[in-house]
């Protein structure tokens, strides 16, 4: 029984209910072609992280995100 986690940025980033169906059905449909596993057992869950919860390079992404868009 597969178990795939995925983590995104929530927020005014988040995905929609739409975009998060089709990564679940892209997963799902991607283990059973490549692994040949049971889409049935096939278990998918996306977690909605806080940007502010969320750090890369010492820094909250909130604060990475602000300075990439200063750099624009």
């Amino acid at each position: 029984m597969p178990y795939v986690n995925m983590k995104v940025t929530g927020g005014n980033e988040a995905p929609t209910v739409e975009q998060k169906a089709e990564l679940i059905a892209g997963v799902t449909e991607l283990l059973a072609r490549v692994l040949n596993k049971n889409p049935a057992t096939t278990v998918v869950v996306i977690e909605e992280i806080d940007m502010d919860n969320y750090g890369l390079g010492g820094k909250t992404i909130t604060e990475v995100r602000k300075a990439a868009a200063a750099k624009k």
